[in-house]
């Protein structure tokens, strides 16, 4: 599990945790932005043996595409098989609000760099196929717990921009163009490396704000924080009910209702309402 900006906290549910600060594990450099931990911690939750990364770097901060990857590289020559990677990002659709969970449902990477250039590295295909980049699965594992949970959980595709800078009103009207619901300055690396490692990828985004020009004021870091310390509880429920169902793990009875980017809302039973 990848956690994104100001949700690290949910490491600390880890059972029989050790912990790895990312300096002592090259070519990673200590944590450089505020909310990202900056470590490993291994351990495990309801049964499940879990890797946990708290907090990531990005390619904002200065550092080779390489060094971005190198945690899901790690991940795959350790054995891991599935991940679940959490951003904070920005509302573009009109229907999703700060404090919405976005189950992702396809990607579009903006950052103008290819994580996957250069050899090809120990294990990775040259040319994955991203025509599902997050696994249908995973994806179904995760709109249940979130029933259970009794959690709304919306759907978009997540545009991944460079950064640091937030964007222009008229940039995040070209990504509305393009087809994206949500936009950030991460993930879309991590799910190509791992897509080329053969692992499988599930993802969620926590809307801490609206776009620029969609409404809400100035944009900063400090609100993106703040939101994520606000659904912090709700994001560590809904990953530990995901692992209790890959454990197979009793599930709580299901209830709740869950909202596609159409606005339509679907009860446990999955019939429209």
């Amino acid at each position: 599990m990848v956690l994104g900006s100001g949700l690290g906290a949910f490491a600390d549910a880890i059972e029989g945790p050790v912990s790895v600060p990312f300096e002592e594990l090259p070519p990673l450099p200590p944590a450089g932005i505020e909310g990202h931990g900056g470590r490993f911690v291994a351990g495990r939750l309801r049964g499940v043996d879990v890797l946990v990364q708290a907090g990531r770097v990005h390619a904002y901060e200065g550092v080779p595409e390489h060094v971005v990857a190198a945690p899901v590289r790690m991940m795959a020559h350790l054995g891991v098989e599935s991940v679940v990677l959490t951003n904070a990002a920005g509302a573009i659709h009109p229907l999703l609000e700060p404090g919405d969970l976005v189950l992702l449902d396809d990607q579009i990477n903006l950052s103008f760099q290819s994580v996957l250039s250069g050899p090809s590295a120990r294990g990775e295909v040259r040319f994955p196929d991203m025509s599902a980049p997050y696994d249908p699965e995973l994806r179904a594992s995760m709109r249940s717990a979130a029933r259970r949970r009794g959690l709304r959980l919306a759907e978009g595709t997540y545009a991944g921009v460079l950064g640091p800078a937030f964007e222009t009103p008229a940039e995040i009207r070209m990504l509305r163009s393009l087809g994206a619901d949500l936009v950030g300055m991460s993930t879309v690396h991590e799910v190509a490396v791992a897509r080329a490692a053969g692992l499988r990828v599930v993802a969620l985004s926590l809307v801490t704000n609206r776009a620029a020009g969609l409404g809400g004021g100035t944009l900063s870091h400090d609100e993106v924080l703040e939101a994520g310390g606000r659904a912090s509880s709700d994001v560590a429920g809904l990953l530990t009910e995901f692992v209790s169902g890959m454990s197979g793990a009793a599930p709580a009875p299901a209830s709740g209702a869950s909202v596609g980017r159409d606005g339509a809302q679907s009860d446990s039973s999955g019939g429209a309402k």
